[in-house]
């Protein structure tokens, strides 16, 4: 479900004094089994924004009532046994999360039960996960650079498809945003965006009999979309429609704005490109992180752009139009984790100082 935007917009000679009237709240996580929040790996919002999701190395997945701080309004899901990589909200689903673990497994939850309703065996590591706007598919990436398709009807359990083989390094995915999935995005370790065309042309009918699996080497015995991933001898490929030059090194994160008309690259070279997708051109690139760019975010009204990095403390929120810097949040530790509201509020999540989440604005303030 798209979220309904309520929220007024603030230009830009305004912000810096409304934003600073924010009042930043904690959500404190007792049965975190590390030391303080940077065990958080991964945050998201549902689509409405009544919710939020944390996932961490310890094996801790929490949805929190940004409203109640407190953990007796929050609820834990347990099933994972290794670290959690990466959250992501069904975007048709405001109750519908899913999770990708190093346990070699993608679970869907309903929040609203506290159930797994679906495992997914991957046949490896996960490392990142993107939905299809449309809700039909999510695309679960590995740390050995395959991408694992996950089908989801009403009629079936969510089933694994054919594994795309990539030759790079691929640290995130993102679908476009309206509609079935017809374009896909993939970050790539050599400084690339690829956009490509969904969905993957077949390998050639040589490949389809008696197939070794990328991962495990096994036999295929049928090409049916099953709880793993189909066994193959060579990979469906993705069909390429342009390639973006984004960064010198590994381009990190990706983030679409609500509007659709910019696209935000971060790198690991602590830069963020943000790219006009009218004419897929470099506009402006923003300098002020120290290190690698683990999230970028757009605020709801697609005027305003962070990034989060696992080195130095604290980041600027920049306007994207003239990629002038309106406000910085100070931290005690790198956030690699950050997220804008959704939904209409210029709330800010982030992980990194001690403590726990963080919410800059769930406290109130005058904006």
């Amino acid at each position: 479900m798209a979220p309904t935007t309520a929220g007024k917009a603030v230009p830009k000679d305004r912000f810096p004094t409304l934003f600073a009237t924010l009042k930043t709240q904690t959500y404190h996580d007792p049965s975190t089994r590390g030391p303080g929040s940077h065990t958080i790996r991964t945050i998201a919002w549902n689509p409405t924004g009544h919710l939020i999701a944390t996932g961490s190395s310890d094996r801790t997945l929490r949805i929190w009532n940004p409203e109640k701080p407190q953990v007796k309004n929050s609820t834990e899901l347990r099933g994972h046994t290794g670290s959690i990589e990466r959250v992501a909200w069904n975007p048709t689903k405001e109750a519908e999360l899913a999770s990708v673990s190093n346990d070699g497994t993608c679970r869907f939850w309903d929040v609203r039960s506290k159930t797994c309703i679906a495992s997914v065996s991957l046949g490896g590591e996960g490392l990142t996960i993107g939905w299809a706007s449309d809700g039909s598919l999510a695309l679960v990436g590995r740390k050995d650079d395959f991408l694992v398709p996950i089908y989801l009807t009403p009629e079936a359990p969510p089933t694994a498809g054919n594994v795309l083989r990539q030759p790079l390094q691929t640290n995130q995915t993102l679908f476009n945003p309206v509609g079935p999935p017809s374009t896909l995005l993939l970050t790539t370790g050599d400084g690339c965006v690829k956009v490509c065309s969904w969905p993957p042309v077949p390998p050639p009918a040589t490949g389809a009999v008696n197939g070794l699996s990328p991962h495990h080497g096994t036999r295929a015995v049928s090409h049916s979309r099953s709880s793993t991933p189909a066994p193959q001898s060579i990979s469906p490929s993705l069909p390429l429609l342009h390639t973006l030059q984004a960064h010198t090194s590994a381009c990190v994160s990706l983030a679409l704005s609500p509007t659709s008309r910019y696209l935000a690259i971060g790198g690991s070279d602590a830069l963020i490109s943000l790219y006009d997708t009218y004419d897929w051109i470099c506009r402006r690139t923003l300098s002020s992180l120290s290190g690698s760019v683990k999230s970028v975010s757009f605020s709801w009204d697609g005027s305003y752009v962070i990034g989060g990095s696992d080195e130095g403390t604290g980041f600027d929120i920049a306007h994207v139009e003239t990629g002038e810097t309106v406000a910085r949040i100070e931290t005690t530790a790198p956030a690699p984790c950050l997220s804008w509201h959704p939904n209409g509020k210029y709330w800010i999540a982030y992980s990194g100082d001690s403590g726990g989440l963080k919410i800059v604005g769930a406290a109130g303030g005058g904006m």
